[in-house]
């Protein structure tokens, strides 16, 4: 992919990621999750590779913040799961790798990250692992979206670098 067709690639899915967390999301206790964003997550990891899938998942997570529709869990959830998605992805060269680094990295690493960031920013209390289950439900459910769509967009060769 060349520089031109990366830039347009992660415009559009970056577009798609925040455009889609206005509408599709659901609560789980304290957390609003975007199944879509993981789903974006693990395309991004195979396309973009670990640094271009972080680069997704921030510019994702900071408009919906300047937007008013994410809150300030989406970066380390996003980001983590993101990175790893790519990095397993990049060293197996395995799609479903990438739906597994995407869950481990947003649904156990990310939520733990999330919890000092919910209790001394956001002013939530609660225990460290209340956002394991509601991460780990929607990054599941993610994946699994992400990584169908990265098996019907692999039969095009010209889309799988």
């Amino acid at each position: 992919m060349n520089k031109i067709h990366r830039m347009v690639f992660m415009a559009l899915i970056i577009a798609i990621g925040t455009l889609t967390s206005q509408y599709v999301w659901f609560s789980v206790g304290v957390a609003k999750v975007t199944p879509v964003q993981h789903a974006i997550n693990v395309i991004s990891a195979v396309f973009l590779g670990p640094w271009g899938a972080l680069e997704v998942a921030f510019i994702i997570g900071l408009l919906r913040n300047i937007l008013g529709v994410g809150s300030l869990l989406a970066f380390p959830g996003g980001m983590v799961g993101a990175f790893i998605a790519g990095y397993l992805y990049r060293f197996t060269r395995k799609f479903y790798f990438a739906s597994i680094g995407e869950v481990i990295g947003t649904g156990i690493i990310g939520a733990l990250l999330s919890y000092p960031i919910a209790k001394y920013i956001l002013g939530s209390s609660g225990a460290a692992f209340m956002f394991v289950i509601p991460f780990s439900l929607s990054s599941t459910i993610g994946s699994v979206i992400g990584y169908v769509v990265v098996l019907v967009l692999a039969k095009y060769k010209k889309f799988i670098s």
